[in-house]
């Protein structure tokens, strides 16, 4: 007479060891499928910040952080994806978001003052470097203390800082034209020529540094075109900047010689140039 009710005690038992069997084996199912959510979402999130649209980013952060406002990676990349689309204005509040969040570091507050000097508020973006402790080096932090001391025309620093930048990055190119652009506009054009042609020395394709080469040659009254790498275009806009300089020192027949080579240089028609020249011609 006990079989029965010790038969039904072992199916119970069964079907309630099943049931937590399936109970366990959900959950682990659960948490697997939570593990892959977390990495396709590392993936995507590292995708979104490199390679995908940046405003097509700003969408999609954008929607993340509308879920997970305290997750600081995603307000992170709201911030960023808004400074690659150049929505700098949008930039700055993420910005000061991402400072406040729990777990904000000092990479974090420099690329807020760097998003402040972009958005044209130099003030603020010194206010925020100078609560960036000065054990914490980097190139980008150099870069922009640089930048500041510039502004402020504290000469000593800015030139200290653009030093110390430029031993922090394997493409000092970009911080070498600055810190020569800042020798030209205090008028120490030798120290210019010297720092535009190590820019270009160390990236031949940045015009910026060749043009600004130029204009430190012909404010020296250097007319010669430098010794560097160039296509046939950019001898005839070098020329041009450089006829332009002749005529801004007071060599105006040495400048109208230069916008005429620039002219004749150019593989096609070259308006700027002829404007200039004929500007000048028509003045007497």
């Amino acid at each position: 007479m006990r079989h029965p009710v010790f038969l039904a005690v072992s199916v119970a038992g069964a079907l309630a060891l099943s049931a937590c069997e399936q109970k366990t084996a959900d959950e682990t199912v659960e948490r697997a499928f939570q593990d892959v959510n977390v990495v396709d979402e590392n993936g995507l999130n590292d995708v979104m910040l490199t390679v995908a649209d940046p405003n097509e980013a700003v969408t999609y952060f954008q929607r993340t952080a509308s879920q997970s406002p305290d997750r600081i990676e995603i307000q992170r990349g709201l911030a960023s994806s808004l400074v690659r689309a150049k929505r700098y204005n949008e930039a700055v509040p993420a910005y000061a978001r991402v400072v406040d969040l729990e777990g904000a570091t000092n990479e974090d507050r420099v690329d807020y003052a760097d998003t402040l000097l972009r958005a044209g508020d130099w003030a603020r973006a010194e206010q925020e470097l100078d609560k960036v402790p000065p054990t914490f080096e980097t190139f980008k932090r150099y870069r922009l203390e640089a930048l500041i001391a510039d502004s402020n025309e504290e000469w000593k620093k800015a030139d200290s800082f653009y030093e110390i930048a430029t031993g922090l990055t394997t493409r000092p190119s970009g911080v070498l034209n600055n810190w020569g652009y800042s020798k030209l506009t205090r008028g120490d054009y030798a120290d210019a020529e010297r720092l535009f042609t190590d820019a270009v020395r160390q990236d031949p394709k940045l015009f910026t540094a060749k043009n600004n080469l130029v204009l430190a040659r012909g404010a020296q009254r250097n007319y010669a075109l430098p010794v560097i790498p160039m296509d046939q275009k950019e001898r005839a806009q070098l020329l041009h900047t450089m006829g332009l300089t002749a005529v801004k020192q007071g060599d105006v027949q040495t400048g109208k010689s230069l916008l005429r080579d620039a002219i004749e240089t150019h593989p096609q028609h070259f308006e700027a140039a002829v404007r200039s020249l004929s500007a000048l011609e028509n003045n007497g």
